[in-house]
């Protein structure tokens, strides 16, 4: 299955408020907000989970870098992020005239041929101008907004949603019998080395050069008779050191090949373990559902390799990545072949288990044995009842449990509910999900739509596709 959510790249001059805004589409403080510009320095990315559709938002970074000259950079960077980007939104500060910096942003923004919308940011400030003032700009669509206030954000994400392309929206429900493996890591960390060793020639450019990679390198082959594809990512360097142009936006191609993957191979090099980044990595490919290997790399490098030093750093790397304990961890050198094989068989297994199917039975029985054990706690006299589960979804594993005031589940008792349920289905190498439905809530739904009013919330319209 080719799953592979639109991107959306928010873009502007220096100090617009792109990440204020940014941050209040996805509801939370993710991005560098301060008043001076060009606080942000590496880009951001976040999920959009809105009623009319999912998509990646990208916060980059002030396009005008006071060590660059920004005639020299804009055209790059906007090529680039029309390039990965299905829609772009120009930020623009409208207490002040459109200058030749948002004039050239606005110009080739449109010269993409991406839907393009205006957004008129701090309109809640004194001398805030119209919208016609912004009109010589020559973008159509626009939207005001007050990231301060959080006042026009939920405008903006209808606006969004609406301009994302027919194409992007049926990525989703693409279906084949590909098997997707993206290779993920920082600069230099030897995926194209380990790209070209698993594809058997020489497909990447390999170079010392961190960075050689600046685009999404494909390849198709056959394993044991399974169609496979593998992608190979440009790398994303450490915060605060990305480079003005290409390599920011390799960020949203690292992000649309962990989409449109299903398992992804997390390269690490032997050298420099337990870095942040990786951990960050990490996390967004376990959000996005995909299969996870942590794979070490250069191998064949390490002072002093033997069994001892693999049995010695396997615990540390098992610490650091402590919040995917169910990601398998594989040693290897693309230049002796070590472990290279092993790592299709590896990928094979983890699509199989992705796929299986738990009788509902099964899990029900398992779900009153977890509640007899460990009943979940709530507040004073409000307890929550889980009443029973099915299994919804596979690639990721999707579980629904159905009962009343699920909302006072505790985030370590869902962490229980997990560890019980790959106790008894193997789930290595894949995240499971779940959904929790009220029965209340689902009720009151019910008797809105039958007296013509609208549910309280998407929840009810989720909880019926499930039960259909």
């Amino acid at each position: 299955m080719s799953s592979k959510l639109p991107v959306v790249a928010i873009i502007g001059r220096a100090n617009v408020g792109k990440s204020s805004l940014f941050n209040r589409v996805l509801k939370k403080q993710q991005a560098i907000v301060a008043r001076e510009a060009g606080t942000t320095r590496d880009n951001v990315f976040g999920k959009v989970d809105s009623p009319h559709g999912q998509f990646w938002l990208v916060d980059t970074a002030g396009l005008k870098d006071p060590d660059d000259d920004f005639e020299a950079s804009i055209q790059e960077q906007i090529t680039e992020a029309a390039d990965a980007s299905d829609v772009i939104l120009v930020v623009v500060d409208s207490t002040s005239y459109p200058s030749d910096e948002d004039r050239i942003v606005a110009k080739k923004a449109l010269k993409s041929k991406k839907p393009v919308i205006l957004v008129l940011n701090k309109v809640d400030l004194k001398g805030s101008l119209s919208i016609d003032d912004f009109k010589q700009l020559g973008i159509r669509k626009s939207v005001q907004t007050s990231a301060e206030h959080n006042s026009g954000v939920y405008e903006l994400i209808d606006e969004t949603t609406a301009c994302l392309p027919s194409n992007a929206k049926k990525a989703e429900e693409t279906k084949d019998d590909i098997l997707r493996i993206a290779l993920i890591g920082r600069p230099n960390v030897g995926k194209s080395y380990l790209f070209n060793t698993l594809a058997g020639k020489q497909q990447a450019v390999v170079a010392n050069v961190a960075g050689t990679t600046r685009d999404v390198n494909r390849i198709s082959i056959n394993y044991k008779k399974r169609a496979i594809e593998l992608l190979d990512t440009a790398g994303i360097r450490r915060q605060g050191k990305q480079e003005v142009g290409i390599e920011k936006f390799s960020v949203l191609r690292t992000i649309q090949a962990i989409e449109e993957s299903d398992v992804c191979l997390l390269l690490m090099d032997v050298n420099e373990l337990n870095v942040q980044l990786d951990q960050r990595l990490a996390g967004l490919i376990s959000d996005a559902g995909k299969g996870l290997v942590l794979v070490v790399s250069k191998w064949d490098s390490a002072e002093g390799k033997d069994a001892y030093t693999r049995d010695a750093l396997a615990p540390k790397i098992a610490r650091t990545f402590d919040f995917v304990p169910w990601a398998p961890l594989i040693f290897t050198s693309s230049v002796t072949g070590q472990n290279v094989t092993k790592i299709y068989d590896l990928v094979l297994d983890i699509d199989n288990r992705r796929k299986q199917e738990p009788k509902t039975r099964k899990l029900n029985d398992l779900l009153q044995e977890v509640i007899q054990a460990h009943p979940p706690a709530g507040l004073k006299n409000t307890h929550p009842k889980l009443r029973y589960i099915v299994h919804t979804d596979t690639s990721p594993p999707w579980f629904v449990i159905y009962g009343s005031n699920l909302k006072f589940v505790h985030w370590s008792y869902k962490r229980y509910l997990e560890r019980k349920i790959r106790g008894v289905f193997d789930y290595s190498g894949t995240p499971i999900k779940f959904s929790f439905r009220d029965e209340k809530q689902i009720k009151a739904n019910k008797e809105r739509l039958k007296n013509g009013l609208e549910p309280v919330t998407k929840a009810y319209k989720q909880a019926k596709n499930t039960e259909e």
